[in-house]
This record gives structure tokens, C-alpha cells and sequence, in this order.
């Protein structure tokens, strides 16, 4: 028995080879929508990988995470680079999950019999949300610890379970060490895991139902998954890594000065560029709305978004563009441009 046989009897992979080769991906319009997905986890993969060098020289305590990000850019080998690369794949994620989100969105990739498939990509977007909230906190430096706390009295203003949560998150009534502790944890660990199940999921369900084609178009030319399209999404992730080695040599991302409990919030704090447009917006809002406070108004309002981005393919049943489908389609024309919108005027306001 050759090597080949020995790993067939035992993993069977043969039948996995077959597969990946009868697999095909519709070439369409606006098929580079496709490779959206593919950067995502490409970055992904780069954040578990920089993460885990990060993990061996952080230490997540009030006194040592400040000087122990300064030691890595400073004194370990390649250290700058490796958290540079972490810091901007992080970004350049959190960008390509929204793009592929809305892409997806304007295929209608959502349609039967791929509805699970976009809850769990929409709560792929979410842990990715989550993930740059509770690692930005980690360099315990001034932005990340008073942008943490405005981030955290936010979630406090939840309706009904909002104090819990906020208790929850800091580890008590203000954030302080045990803050940085708990968003450690979650970090490298609970989010992690909950992703990996998720990712795994989303994953599967693709290959379970293949891509979406966009309807209306007539029968759409096959490209073979191995090699064309895989070829094509490895130049993807070239391209990918080129842009993210560029930032990370050419704007190494910086540490900060070391958080001050007792010193006052430095003027016109913002959290990171994927919460301003909900930052600026919950600032926007009068202070009482029909009786109700504004900002809890404003939490509402996102939190009925967020199911009604999950509810999406459950609204909208038919196979063929509809009238709703179209209604939808201008409310996604709408929301992308108001996210975009609302970012850059959150910048730009004082």
C-alpha cells in the first residue's frame, strides 16, 4: 500500500479532492462580489496567526499591558511589524465584512435555500464588531481606555438589561483592571471560539449550496473551483497581503500613552472609524424623543436594524426581483450610504 492509499483508507480524502473538482462558481456580472468572502478570511487568518505571536508577550494587567506593547514594538524581533499587521488586518476585516455583507445583500445571495447562509454571515459581522470593541481596550492606552468607557455606558443605556451588561463587561461599576481582564478573555478566547463554530458553519452551508447566482440573467457560465477560481482568489489574497504589508512597514500603528484613571478625557474622543457612524448618530439625537430618552431611542433603533438585518432573507420569500425585493434594495442603497456618511461627518465634526 502507497501513502496515497494509507491516507485514503484512513481520511477518505479522495472523495474531497472529487468533490472540490466537480465544484463550480457562476461567472456573473459583478462576480468579483465572489472574493469579498475570501479576503475576509484571509484577514482572519492573519489575525489568528499575529495574535497568537501578540499572545506570547502580552500580559493583560493595568501596570504591565501598556509597557508590554511597548516592549514588542520596541525590543522584539519584528514585534512592530507583527502587531502593525494585527492592527490593520483588524481594520481592513471589519471593511471587507461590511463589503461583503453588502454585496452579498444586492445579489439577493440571501434567497432559498440559502437563509442560514446569511444569518450566519450577518453573525460573522457581528463578532467582528466585537472583536475590534474588546481588543481595541488591550494597549491600555488613553483613546482606547476612555473610548471603552463612552462604548460601555452606551451598551449600559440598553433597555431593561443594559446595567447587567455594563456590570458584565467592566467587571463592575467603572472600567479598571478587571475590565482589561474580562476583555482579554473574551478576546482570545470566548470570541474566538464562537467565531471558529460560526465560521465553520457559514463555511459549510457555501459549499452545501454553492454560490448564488443573481436571478433574472439567463444560465450563467461555470468556472471550475480548482483551479480557476481558487487561482484567482489566492491573487486576491496576494494583493490582500501586499496592501496590508504596505500599511503595517509604511504606518506602523502607534502605542499611545499609558492610561490615566484619574486623568480627565482627552477633547473630542471618538471610538474606532466602524462605530462613529453609531456614535455620531446617538450624539445627534435629542435629548428626549416623545418623552423617551434620546440615546436609548437611538440603541433601539440600532438593535431593530440588526434583527431586521437577520431577518432579511425571511421577509422577502420570492425567487424573482419583487417590488418588496426593490424596496429593500433602495433601504440597502440608503443604509450604506448612510453609514458611510454619517462616518465621515463623525470625523469631521469636533
Amino acid at each position: 500500500m502507497n501513502l496515497g492509499d494509507w491516507f485514503e483508507d484512513r481520511l477518505r480524502w479522495r472523495a474531497a479532492d472529487q468533490f472540490l473538482r466537480h465544484k463550480t462558481v457562476p461567472v456573473v456580472r459583478h462576480g468579483y462580489v465572489y472574493y469579498f468572502g475570501g479576503v475576509t478570511l484571509f484577514l482572519f487568518l492573519i489575525q489568528v496567526i499575529t495574535g497568537l505571536l501578540l499572545l506570547m508577550y502580552y500580559r493583560p494587567t493595568a501596570d504591565a499591558a501598556h509597557d508590554s506593547v511597548r516592549f514588542i514594538m520596541a525590543k522584539v524581533q519584528f514585534g512592530w511589524l507583527v502587531r502593525s499587521v494585527h492592527s490593520w488586518a483588524a481594520n481592513l476585516m471589519v471593511f471587507w465584512v461590511f463589503a461583503h455583507m453588502f454585496g452579498a445583500f444586492f445579489l439577493r445571495a440571501y434567497r432559498r435555500p440559502r437563509e442560514l447562509t446569511w444569518v450566519s454571515g450577518a453573525m460573522l459581522l457581528f463578532l467582528t464588531l466585537a472583536f475590534g470593541f474588546t481588543g481595541y481596550l488591550l494597549p491600555w492606552n488613553t483613546l482606547a481606555f476612555f473610548a471603552t468607557k463612552v462604548g460601555t455606558e452606551i451598551v449600559g443605556s440598553v433597555p431593561l438589561v443594559g446595567e447587567p451588561l455594563l456590570v458584565l463587561l467592566r467587571g463592575g461599576e467603572d472600567v479598571t483592571e478587571a475590565t482589561l481582564s474580562r476583555f482579554f478573555g473574551i478576546h482570545v478566547a470566548i470570541l474566538p471560539a464562537i467565531t471558529t463554530l460560526v465560521l465553520g458553519l457559514h463555511l459549510f452551508l457555501i459549499q452545501l449550496h454553492g454560490m448564488s447566482q443573481p436571478q433574472g440573467r439567463g444560465p450563467a457560465r461555470a468556472l471550475p473551483f480548482v483551479p480557476g477560481f481558487a487561482l484567482r482568489e489566492s491573487m486576491a489574497w496576494l494583493l490582500a497581503l501586499g496592501v496590508l504589508a504596505a500599511l503595517a512597514v509604511l504606518f506602523p500603528w502607534p502605542v499611545g500613552e499609558k492610561a490615566d484613571l484619574l486623568a480627565p478625557a482627552p477633547a473630542g474622543i471618538k471610538p474606532e472609524w466602524y462605530f462613529v457612524f453609531m456614535f455620531h448618530t446617538l450624539k445627534l439625537i435629542p435629548a428626549h424623543v416623545l418623552g423617551l430618552e434620546g440615546e436609548r431611542v437611538g440603541i433601539v433603533a440600532f438593535m431593530l436594524a440588526a434583527l431586521a438585518l437577520l431577518a432579511v432573507p425571511f421577509l422577502e420569500r420570492g425567487e424573482q426581483p419583487t417590488r418588496a425585493s426593490r424596496i429593500a434594495r433602495a433601504l440597502g442603497v440608503l443604509a450604506a450610504l448612510y453609514i458611510a456618511g454619517m462616518t465621515i461627518v463623525g470625523y469631521l465634526a469636533p
